[in-house]
């Protein structure tokens, strides 16, 4: 596992998608009943980014079409979305936010 810091814990607020850049990855980050989940931060519907959606039980819903990913599992649960956006693995080491890409 290759974790590359991605944010301060205290930068994520609850329900609140903060968009990152590692490389040159689009990342989301997610702060879920207390524990920190990172996306791909693009739709694969069509270009947009996750992170200007809003969140809501557990899913992020894509500012263009409204389409809904799950972000602990990436799965699209809402037309018109039908495939998955890819998930990174996160640990929080202290305050420090680390994902696995």
């Amino acid at each position: 596992m290759a974790l590359t810091f991605a944010a301060k814990l205290a930068d994520i607020e609850e329900d609140e998608p903060l968009a990152i850049q590692l490389g040159d990855q689009h990342i989301a980050l997610y702060l879920l009943d207390g524990k920190v989940y990172a996306t791909h931060n693009v739709c694969t519907h069509q270009f947009a980014l996750l992170s200007d959606g809003y969140m809501e039980d557990g899913c992020i819903e894509c500012p263009l079409h409204q389409g809904k990913f799950d972000i602990r599992t990436g799965a699209a649960v809402c037309a018109p979305v039908t495939e998955p956006i890819r998930t990174y693995p996160v640990q929080v080491e202290g305050d420090s936010v680390m994902v696995d890409l």
